[in-house]
């Protein structure tokens, strides 16, 4: 709404071409992101409250989370406001890869709020059958795949990073495809969201990487140099990045340890989704997996954790996902939770190096 308010007066009034640059609607949306998850937070916690959105903790898990129950859920609906809010002040809302992100990030924040609200508020402990929520996660991320193979000019082709000649097509392949990766992602997050901090912490640090990423991939000449997919429009994209990262930096001020509040899934799922939305759409979907590996790895400790019990009996870890297995074996929670963080900010490194090796 600012960007087409203001611009607009940049042929009369110079000051207003800062508007046309990405930087600075960027470090404003993430500005603005912060402002508000301060200004409404507290309030935000005391609803929650009232409404006795209250955590309920699994007594089969590590004892010291039994101090947590009773923390305030749900919220991610802060997180969710302190996206969306900054990304209608300062994107360009004529940008159809913008709303394809807030399709995604509401959706999936609206299901991940009905299912905590029929937990938490209903005190009905099944919430949402896990059938449904992947009836609506895929219902969901179908839409995108779907207009981005019905939209004029954009590739179905794959890119692999240190890889320049391979481009597979994929063709009417590419909704499943698209289907994977945002489904895929928003699971993984939610998986992660079991320690104070520990899912928002990789959450901000990957949307800083993607920040990077759409800007690149929005640049003609830019993308031309580092030899990766130009995707005009996909810039824009930095704008809600930077939102991301402002939201996540605000929520954690109230989440980190020990946390007042929990995002619950409106959270998890919502900024999963997102990640993977924005992977899909800079045309940068497998470096997710090196950026995201600390959401990769909780992932497959749960998966192989759960084959293994099936088919051989044993388990693998004391606990899964793997952030427990560590608890167990009398790691700090706030040792683990900053260890991850530390191997994210090392994965997204990792990432941009990617840059220079194509």
């Amino acid at each position: 709404m600012l960007y087409h308010l203001f611009y607009p007066l940049a042929t009369d009034i110079k000051l207003f071409n800062v508007f046309k640059y990405l930087t600075f609607r960027s470090i404003y949306a993430m500005i603005t992101a912060l402002l508000v998850s301060f200004l409404i937070g507290p309030w935000v916690i005391r609803r929650l409250e009232g409404l006795q959105a209250r955590q309920v903790i699994r007594t089969d898990g590590p004892e010291s989370h039994l101090k947590k129950q009773g923390t305030p859920t749900m919220g991610g609906v802060l997180i969710l406001a302190a996206i969306v809010v900054p990304t209608l002040l300062w994107a360009d809302l004529t940008n159809t890869f913008i709303w394809l992100a807030l399709f995604i990030i509401g959706g999936y924040g609206v299901l991940g709020f009905v299912d905590d609200y029929k937990k938490v508020v209903e005190k009905n402990p099944k919430g949402l059958t896990p059938r449904q929520k992947m009836f609506w996660q895929v219902l969901l991320a179908s839409v995108v795949g779907i207009v981005l193979y019905t939209m004029p000019g954009y590739s179905e082709q794959l890119y692999f990073p240190l890889f320049k000649r391979l481009h597979p097509d994929l063709g009417l392949f590419y909704i499943p495809f698209t289907v994977l990766v945002i489904v895929g992602a928003s699971n993984a997050v939610n998986l992660t969201d079991g320690l104070d901090g520990l899912a928002i912490g990789p959450v901000s640090i990957n949307a800083a990487t993607y920040l990077i990423f759409a800007y690149i991939a929005g640049n003609s000449k830019l993308s031309a140099y580092l030899q990766i997919p130009y995707v005009p429009g996909t810039g824009e994209l930095a704008i809600l990045c930077g939102a991301m990262v402002g939201a996540g930096l605000g929520f954690l001020w109230y989440n980190s340890y020990p946390a007042e509040v929990f995002m619950g899934d409106v959270g998890s799922l919502s900024l999963g989704g997102g990640l993977g939305t924005l992977a899909v759409l800079t045309k940068q979907e497998f470096l997710l997996v090196i950026v995201g590996g600390i959401f990769v790895i909780e992932a497959l400790s749960v998966i192989f954790q759960v084959g293994s019990y099936k088919y051989r009996g044993k388990r693998i870890f004391r606990m899964a996902p793997i952030h427990h297995h560590f608890e167990l074996k009398g790691v700090a929670e706030p040792k683990i939770i900053v260890r991850f963080w530390i191997i994210t900010i090392i994965l997204a490194l990792v990432a941009i190096s990617t840059l220079k090796m194509r």
